[in-house]
This record gives structure tokens, sequence and C-alpha cells, in this order.
């Protein structure tokens, strides 16, 4: 017999070694490739995954990746944007259902997911076998409150993973990082459900294995990653990029144009926070308050010039464009940045080309006379890639 709080405890941490299964072996491990695990981890978490979930480990794999490629189309199987924000939290397990019965999505996006005897005849052949043994064993172990435990535990990826994650993830919740979908940060502190929280994050860098990315971010599913490399249990192939400034460096050169490309989000992000948000704040204190609809405008205009510029829609589109016309210094700057977002775009050009094009960039920043804009050409001139430490 255990004190009440003791079944409170023994539930969660049930339903904690869950989630951690799903966020290392199902989605950093199985879906993205960021990891490997040791065989024995990797089995530990198929298995236990067919005790609390049923799920099969290529169903997933493959609807998640059908996610990532096909995200906000209509395509995606489980975007809030094209069914709506509350079928996705109520009905996402049938909506992964639906798409698990997919054959070609599972033959498109299921490869390299287990194939063994186990996988075959057990975990895929016996999916519900799984989760009446685990409720045999919860009872064995708890008694009838391991009924509601057990319950507990088959609720919980539903409603945190296929209802929080693919539904708020894509609704509500803050953004570091402008990428073309509407995957958001739902909470900085990535407990729950094992880093998962911070979603946009993860779009932004699919193929790593750490979810976190501002210092006060905390990912814990990284910290299990962390620890299980420690004991040689795991080996993280790629993590998110990091910018340093080489100020000795004040030219344009191929080492630049390999960190802004690789990190060319993180290159976005400082110019919102260094450029646009700087000046916003500057004319918006010279604009005039008695005009009140455009300094309405202007104070919206922030938000509306730091968001990826395919997500607005035709109402933010002419608000944006109405401000802009009230501000030259404004539209200059919200220029300057679509002109840094096209050179992304030329990824079929030689070297030489993106070279010429970052220089020229920074010849046009410095020529505006806007101090925040030169001194961010300054920056990026001096751009070099951190070697990665996992």
């Amino acid at each position: 017999m255990l004190p009440w709080w003791g079944y409170i405890v023994a539930a969660l941490t049930l339903t904690h070694i869950t989630i951690a299964s799903v966020t290392i072996y199902l989605h950093r491990h199985q879906a993205h490739r960021a990891l490997d695990l040791h065989p024995v981890i990797s089995h530990f978490f198929r298995f236990w995954l067919w005790l609390t979930t049923g799920m099969v480990t290529k169903e997933w794999t493959a609807i998640h990746r059908k996610h990532h490629a096909k995200v906000e189309s209509p395509d995606d199987p489980h975007s809030p944007q094209r069914v709506g924000i509350r079928t996705v939290m109520w009905q996402g397990t049938e909506l992964y259902r639906k798409e698990a019965k997919n054959r070609e999505t599972l033959g498109k996006y299921g490869h390299g997911t287990p194939d063994d005897w186990l996988e075959r005849h057990v975990y895929t052949g016996h999916s519900a076998l799984g989760i009446a043994l685990m409720f045999l064993i919860d009872v064995a172990l708890f008694g009838p409150i391991g009924i509601t435990i057990w319950a507990t535990q088959m609720i919980w990826i539903p409603i945190f993973a296929a209802g929080i994650i693919n539904g708020v993830g894509h609704y509500w919740g803050y953004r570091n990082y402008e990428v073309a979908d509407a995957s958001t940060n739902i909470v900085p502190w990535g407990i729950l459900i094992g880093g998962e929280e911070l979603h946009n994050n993860h779009h932004t860098f699919g193929s790593s294995a750490k979810f976190s990315s501002k210092w006060w971010e905390l990912d814990i599913g990284w910290l299990y990653i962390r620890l299980m490399k420690i004991l040689r249990l795991a080996r993280v192939k790629k993590i998110p990029p990091e910018l340093a400034c080489d100020y000795a460096k004040q030219r344009i050169d191929l080492d630049t144009v390999k960190a802004v490309f690789s990190a060319r989000f993180l290159v976005m992000a400082h110019f919102a926070r260094e450029v646009m948000r700087r000046v916003h704040r500057e004319e918006l204190k010279k604009a005039d308050r008695a005009d009140r609809e455009s300094w309405a405008l202007l104070k919206r205009a922030r938000r509306l010039m730091v968001r990826e510029a395919a997500r607005l829609d035709e109402i933010s589109r002419k608000r944006l464009h109405k401000a802009l016309e009230i501000n030259g210094t404004l539209k200059t700057v919200y220029d300057m940045k679509q002109k840094l977002v096209d050179i992304w775009g030329r990824r079929v050009s030689t070297q030489e080309h993106l070279i010429q094009a970052l220089q020229e960039w920074c010849r046009e920043a410095e020529a505006t006379g806007i101090e925040a804009l030169h001194h961010f050409s300054q920056k990026l001139r001096a751009y070099t890639l951190v070697p990665a430490t996992a």
C-alpha cells in the first residue's frame, strides 16, 4: 500500500517514461535520425510504447515525417490551420488513426524503421495486447487504483501529444524563429511533454536532437539524451548551429556564406531584434501621437514586419503596407530584410555569386545611413560558425 501521494507519483512517473520514449525514441531517433541509441535502450523504448500506447513505430514515424514535409498544406495529417484547432485538440487520435491506414504514407515516409521478427509478429501484429498487459500489470502492482493509473497512462499521449503538440503547437504560443509554418513554442519549460513544448524551435531545426534555443528554455528530453551520451548509450548526430562574431574578419568570404546560410534563422532572429525592433522603437518615439490612426498603424507594424511574409493574411498585408508608406525609415529596414531573405533563396547560385550578393547587401545597408543597419552589416561580415559540441 502506498500513501495517496505515492499513487500520484507512480502515475506521473509511468506517464513520464512514456513521454520520454515518444520524444527520444520515436521523434528524435526514429523520425529525424538526430541521434543513435544503444540497441538495448532503443528496444526498451519500443517495448514500453507497446505496453503504454500500442503505437507502431513505422506508423508514427511516417505520419510525423509527412507532417514536416507537408506542414500546413492540405496534405498535412494534423494541421489546426487547415482543419481547425478544436478538431486537432479533441480528435487528434482519430486523425492519427486515419493517416495510419494510408499505405502510401507508410511506404513513402516510413523507411528505416524496425522490421525484425518482434516488430512484425508482436509490436505491430498485436499492438492492443501490450495495452491489455499494461492494465494487468497496473492492477497487480497497485490494486483497484491501478485502473485509474492505467487510464491516466492511456489518455496522456492522446491529450498532450496528439492534442496539445499537434494543435496548440501550431496555433498559440511564442516564436523564436519566423519559419514559414505556424509552429509555436507553447512554454519555455519542456517538462510535461518532454521538451516537445518547444515546437517552433524544433520546426526551425528539424534534424536537431536538442529543442531548446534560449538559455532560459528547458528541454528535459535533451537532458536525458546528454545523460545517456555520458553513459555511452546514445550518440548525438546533430544540434542547432551556433554563430559567433570574429570582428577581425571584416569582409564577406566563404566562411561568412557557410555561417549565414547554415544559421539563416538565427541571422534573421538577430536582424529582427537588433535592427527592426530597435528602429521601430526609435521611429515610434518620433511619431506624432496626435495623429492617432497613423500612430496606431506604426505601433502594430513591428509585429507585422517581423512575421514571415508568407504568413500574413490580406488584412495584415494592407496594414503593413500603409504603415510603411507613412514611415520611410521603417520601409527601408523592411525592404532590406526582404532582400536578405531573397538571398537565402539563391541556393542554386555559385559560392562566388552568394559572396557578391552578401557584399552588395552590406554596401546597400551601410549606405542607408540607418545606424542599426550599419551595425548589423558589420556584424554580418564577422559571422562565423561555432564548432558544434553536443
